[in-house]
């Protein structure tokens, strides 16, 4: 052996941070031939064979060690000349390959230095698994940051989990660890063995993996991305072009594993709900799915929202080409997709992100900054710029490669507050004395500026349950740059009139008329969501007061003032057919409910009427954020409960007038001010009996008369039915 004791002892143990200084091909310091090493443990014989240069020599490697280090010098080349090892096991199989450490690194200076600032983009295409061919040999480059690791190893089903197989390359003061290995290919299963900065020896899923086993199984599954045929073009140039501001959005909110199942064990894959759910969003005409995080995540009950593959939607449904598919056949169908996406924090999983290196790498060190009361997970170090790259182009990445349309950004609140869920002494203020997370803010305004530069046309969407100002503002303005936020007050403040008993709901009316006080500092989505009808609150039907009719008109009328009521909207699955359940990930939706009686049908129905008139009036979400879209006609009976309002778009063009009555009482001879004469024509009556309604009160049209009411010009004598919504248009 040519190697010092030293240089022996760190193959031999799997310690040399920098392998390739050792192995593959050098030139003899004299220059008088070269020398070749290789660790194989598992080989019996090795020889080298000249890949090009037939003329170049062939030589044996003889084993220097019985750990299975082989060496061979040759002195019939001065120069390194590319070669492959022809390697005989203890079987007597023999193979031939590419020696994994004649290749430089796959990573540049350039790429390096950028991740370091945190500013690579597409760090997705250099760390985790690429699949590349490199001077004409198909193999892997797999890149992984783990500053703080005393040695990382590949580790798969192409070298039996060995870590002594293919240690990999420290990259300097990057952090980052490197090795391209030949002739692995698309499917493999690998993970990398870190010896950490104690000297344990972990097993890390890749976290850049684009594709993972099953859960419970979590090694990741080498995968490529780019090859799905798109043909959404029309789709992506129109969403280019369109204000989001100034467009229809009414979104369904879907669980995919719950949706709807095959049988009580199986859901529904990506290419079967590209048929099933593609076909039931159109007919119901929402404009757009929000998808709960389809990220990958070992706990199923957690809904997604622990994620353990930030870069790879979970394999319970299929492969990353099979969630294309649906992307792609809701683009075909003209359904926008939203995501939602979750930088707030992650889980404790010894085999993921947690202490990744041995130490708090995507984590804070101190408990104080670094971990959730609520949730028992880890929150990200948004001060570091390599997780903020992680992040970054994270958000990125799902619009790249997956095209998808928005980002709803889960638990902004955690994000934003030191003490967030955290009492006196439990937390560390910033520089300034205060409890705002000042790198998340600046996180949170440069991922906004991202997402909407790199890929114009997404949106953003915060979930934000506090007063934080200027959430959907720019930057440059002091504001935090989202698209749109949810409105949480309006949810709570809506479903808590409408769980009120009718007879009490006039000392309430100021619960419904709250949210128009502050509806112009932000641009709001009104949602029912999936978290209003988990831990124990019961469904949406659930909430409303009285006997079965009593019940789904209540719903009838709080579906028809989220629609009508300034705001984009958004329904969690199953609220729209009234089922009485509360949601469970285990199970699926009631459909079986369509066949019970008029109720369930008629709510479906209504919705899908909702939805229909919805799209063709543009004074429903042309002017949702003018101050002239919306105003009052009346909002003070409360002894009577009636509410009416104008909903108009700039133009006058589109001018609709909505009434609610929301006491089990009918009303006639109701008199109510209407801007315009003419005829006023009912386009939506929630009590029709095609909804499970009574058929009060469907007039067809009232005639305006000149008589001054509200402080309108004009006034008409209304029917109202009990428990209900009606919407008139003028007629042009």
């Amino acid at each position: 052996m040519i190697l010092t004791d030293a240089e022996l002892a760190s193959l031999v143990e799997v310690q040399h941070r920098s392998p390739h200084q050792l192995l593959g091909m050098h030139p003899l310091g004299d220059g008088s031939g070269v020398v070749v090493r290789a660790f194989l443990p598992w080989a019996e014989s090795v020889k080298v064979m000249p890949t090009h240069q037939k003329n170049q020599p062939s030589f044996k490697l003889k084993k220097g060690h019985p750990s299975g280090l082989f060496e061979g010098v040759t002195r019939a080349a001065r120069k390194v000349y590319a070669y492959d090892l022809v390697i005989t096991d203890r079987e007597g199989c023999t193979s031939q390959t590419r020696d994994p450490y004649s290749f430089l690194p796959t990573l540049s200076d350039t790429d390096l230095y950028l991740f370091g600032q945190g500013n690579e983009l597409r760090i997705y295409e250099k760390l985790g698994a690429q699949l590349q061919t490199i001077d004409g040999v198909p193999g892997v480059s797999f890149a992984v940051w783990a500053p703080n690791a005393q040695r990382v190893s590949v580790v798969g089903s192409f070298n039996n989990w060995d870590g002594r197989c293919h240690a990999m390359r420290s990259l300097g003061a990057s952090g980052v660890w490197e090795l391209f290995i030949p002739g692995v290919g698309e499917g493999a299963l690998y993970k990398f063995e870190i010896k950490d900065l104690h000297g344990a020896i972990v097993l890390k899923t890749d976290p850049y993996g684009f594709f993972y086993e099953t859960p419970p199984k979590n090694a990741a599954v080498v995968w490529n991305t780019r090859r799905f045929h798109w043909t959404d073009e029309t789709w992506i140039g129109q969403r280019r072009r369109q204000n989001a501001l100034r467009t229809p959005m009414s979104i369904y909110e879907v669980h995919l594993g719950s949706w709807r199942k095959k049988s009580l064990a199986e859901s529904f894959g990506y290419r079967e709900l590209a048929d099933e759910l593609v076909k039931y969003v159109k007919e119901l005409g929402f404009t757009h799915v929000e998808l709960l995080p389809v990220a990958e995540h070992a706990y199923y009950p957690s809904w997604g929202y622990q994620v353990t593959g930030f870069y790879a939607p979970t394999s319970r449904y299929g492969t990353p080409d099979d969630f294309q598919f649906l992307v792609n056949a809701l683009h075909s169908a003209g359904i926008g997709v939203i995501v939602d996406w979750v930088p707030a924090h992650f889980p404790r999983d010894d085999w993921a992100l947690a202490r990744f290196d041995g130490t708090a790498l995507y984590e804070h060190e101190d408990p104080r900054k670094g971990s959730h009361q609520d949730w028992g997970t880890l929150i990200f170090n948004y001060g570091r710029h390599e997780v903020r790259n992680f992040l970054f182009a994270n958000a990125l990445f799902w619009c790249d490669r997956f095209h998808i349309d928005g980002l709803r950004v889960d638990a902004v609140a955690s994000m934003l507050y030191l003490d967030y869920s955290r009492k006196e002494g439990e937390w560390i203020p910033n520089k300034f004395g205060g409890r705002e997370n000042l790198e998340a803010v600046g996180f949170l305004r440069h991922f906004n500026h991202l997402a909407h530069t790199e890929y114009p046309g997404v949106i953003t969407i915060a979930e934000e349950s506090t007063a934080w100002p200027q959430v959907t503002r720019p930057p440059y303005l002091g504001g935090l740059g989202f698209s749109f936020k949810w409105n949480m007050g309006w949810m709570h403040d809506t479903l808590h009139y409408f769980s009120r008993n009718p007879i009490h709901r006039k000392y309430h009316q100021n619960d419904l008329t709250f949210a128009m006080l502050y509806h112009h500092h932000e641009n709001f989505i009104l949602p029912l969501s999936h978290d209003e009808v988990v831990h124990g609150k019961g469904s949406l039907v659930g909430k409303m007061p009285g006997d079965d009719w009593q019940q789904f008109a209540n719903l009838r009328a709080l579906l028809g003032y989220q629609w009508l009521f300034p705001g984009k909207k958004l329904l969690f699955m199953g609220g729209e057919l009234g089922q009485r359940a509360e949601w469970s990930e285990s199970g699926e939706i009631g459909w079986r409910l369509l066949g019970e009686g008029p109720y369930h049908r008629g709510l479906q129905r209504f919705v899908q009427d909702l939805n229909q008139i919805y799209r063709l009036e543009p004074a429903l979400w042309e002017s949702d954020y003018d101050l002239e879209g919306f105003f009052w006609i009346d909002c003070s009976d409360a002894e009577s409960s009636v509410l009416s309002f104008v909903r108009q778009n700039r133009e006058l063009t589109s001018q609709l007038v909505i009434i609610l009555n929301l006491t089990p009482i009918p009303r006639t001879g109701y008199r109510i001010g209407l801007p315009k004469g003419g005829n006023w024509r009912e386009i939506l009556n929630s009590d029709a009996q095609i909804y499970g309604g009574a058929d009060f009160g469907n007039l067809g049209a009232i005639t305006a008369e000149l008589s001054p009411n509200h402080g309108q010009p004009f006034s008409g004598s209304f029917a109202l039915p009990p428990l209900s919504v009606l919407v008139f248009r003028a007629d042009h």
